[in-house]
């Protein structure tokens, strides 16, 4: 396990690493405040950031960081506000634990922060799917429709020649309709 520990402490960072004692493999990096590029070079499994409070800079880079290289993220503070803990999970935070950072803790929250990470990754994953597949079916149906009337075929036939035409080149069954419908346009003189 590869663990980013951001903290300006060394010794409250410490405390994060004697509680990850045991884990095989495990590589631990320490820093006192949340640099990106650094991070994207550690590629850590997860990233844990202790901290007397949490500060707006680092909840900040933590949102920004979390689009373009989502990672799990444990926050341990000593002292929170509603509003900044709120702010920490809409920024990606998968555990906010306040006076809660003891060594025989440590394992445990990571472990469950990364396997809630994934779960909500994965969940995140079939919602965009699930509205690009939402959004491609009204090209799917005019094309499944052109084919019909063009080549009178049923519905159920028609969609299974998009699906044919979709795997015959590697492509996504809603591009195969998209293109379709644009050649069918031009044969018609539709795109000038």
């Amino acid at each position: 396990m590869r663990v980013l520990v951001i903290d300006p402490d060394s010794a409250r960072a410490a405390l994060v690493a004697e509680g990850l004692a045991g884990v095989e493999p495990l590589e631990v990096r320490h820093a006192a405040a949340y640099d990106e590029a650094e991070a994207a070079a550690f590629a850590p499994d997860v990233v844990v950031v202790a901290a007397e409070s949490p500060d707006r800079d680092t909840i900040d880079s933590l949102r920004e960081a979390s689009i373009a290289n989502p990672r799990p993220v444990v926050m341990f503070v000593d002292r929170s506000e509603p509003e900044l803990a709120q702010a920490a999970v809409r920024a990606g935070v998968a555990a906010y634990v306040v006076d809660g950072l003891a060594p025989g803790r440590v394992r445990a929250v990571l472990e469950v922060a990364m396997s809630r990470f994934s779960l909500m990754h994965q969940l995140r994953r079939d919602l965009e799917k699930a509205r690009a597949d939402l959004a491609s079916r009204p090209t799917i149906e005019k094309a499944k429709a052109l084919l019909m009337k063009e080549r009178t075929l049923d519905e159920d036939a028609a969609y299974r020649l998009l699906r044919k035409l979709s795997m015959d080149s590697g492509r996504p069954l809603a591009a195969v309709a998209a293109d379709l419908l644009a050649f069918a346009g031009v044969l018609k003189g539709d795109a000038g």
